[in-house]
């Protein structure tokens, strides 16, 4: 990056309004950011910068393009025949479609959290402990206690489950199991944590429980949610991001954008009128 780019991006960042709003300066940037399946583009020209500490929800109706945009930012795209995707993508500036970027310290960086529960065949000891594991953060068997507990408790699971470890993650409730696999996630150490509808198979209490969870979280990570419920992102989100048609129509704080929406689209979908 030359230097005149580089001193104009820190002045920008100086004069983010995010950081004025202490949620931290912008953790991935995406510009110009267009997918396409074979002949079908699902993605066109997005751009959008998306805060350290902060939660942000992508919002809009079904097959607007926000899971697609969602899975760009941890290439899981890459995993699709006949995908391809253009523009750029950057966290804490740099360009995670380098070719030489490897790609699984990648998703290392950058956890996923999926609409349906999927702890791996394993004890609950071991779902959590895989990722360390496989990435070598832990040299002992006590480091590795360590880290499964400190998720777990991270997680808001630690008591629930304490007493057995070494149970199947398969026999625990849908709520417990979604956060099982957000302890999953955080065990590595993220700094991203990408959740796609992680409610939307749980019932009112679990999905309370996973809310409050996403609250204290958004502390020490970037979170980016894509939720179809207008009022979980309102609840949880401090930005958030319209889709429509594969086009980003428009993103601010979300109290901005579900009281005062600039575009008469985001007003139709937000009251109701479509979606």
């Amino acid at each position: 990056m030359n230097e005149q780019v580089h001193t104009a991006n820190l002045k920008t960042i100086a004069q983010s309004p995010l950081v004025a709003r202490g949620i931290g300066n912008v953790k991935v940037r995406a510009r110009n950011v267009n997918v396409f399946y074979g002949e079908k583009q699902a993605l066109k020209n997005v751009s959008v910068d998306i805060p350290a500490r902060a939660v942000t929800a992508f919002i809009g109706p079904s097959g607007c393009g926000k899971s697609t945009f969602l899975r760009c930012i941890n290439r899981m795209n890459d995993t699709i025949p006949g995908a391809r995707v253009s523009g750029e993508i950057t966290i804490d500036d740099q360009d995670i479609y380098d070719p030489s970027l490897d790609v699984v310290q990648l998703r290392a960086r950058v956890g996923m959290v999926f609409q349906k529960p999927n702890p791996f065949p394993k004890s609950i000891y071991e779902n959590v402990a895989y990722g360390p594991r496989i990435h070598g953060l832990a040299q002992t068997r006590a480091e590795l206690d360590e880290i499964v507990l400190s998720s777990l408790e991270k997680a808001g699971l630690l008591k629930e489950v304490k007493d057995r470890l070494h149970e199947p993650g398969t026999s625990l409730s849908g709520g417990q199991q979604q956060r099982l696999c957000i302890a999953r996630a955080i065990a590595v150490s993220p700094e991203v944590i990408l959740m796609d509808e992680p409610c939307s198979a749980l019932d009112p209490i679990a999905t309370a429980k996973i809310e409050e969870l996403i609250d204290e979280l958004r502390e020490n990570y970037c979170i980016i949610i894509v939720t179809h419920s207008m009022q979980q992102a309102a609840r949880v989100s401090q930005r958030t991001a319209f889709f429509h048609l594969g086009e980003l129509i428009e993103e601010g704080d979300t109290d901005e954008i579900f009281t005062n929406p600039k575009d008469r689209r985001t007003q139709d979908y937000i009251t109701g009128r479509f979606g």
